[in-house]
């Protein structure tokens, strides 16, 4: 599996799961729609690599490393 961090700018990805010990930024995550199953696009990313922006549901959301670092996703082809 991979994480948010390893995927580029344009690529797109499904939330697969969760880090374990990530409760915190889990609740936070699903607050914001980041639920198993759904779809993303990375649409910029910082200079230094924080925060990530991507498209999820139909808006743009802005994630640090930190928060990002709890998804774990697959790269949809």
């Amino acid at each position: 599996m991979k994480k948010l961090e390893d995927l580029q700018v344009g690529e797109s990805g499904r939330v697969v799961g969760f880090t374990k010990g990530s409760s915190g930024y889990r609740q936070k995550l699903l607050a914001m729609g980041l639920i198993k199953g759904t779809d993303f696009k990375i649409t910029r990313v910082a200079p230094m690599g924080d925060p990530v922006e991507i498209v999820v549901r139909n808006y743009k959301l802005s994630l640090r490393k930190q928060e990002a670092g709890a998804l774990i996703v697959e790269e949809i082809v």
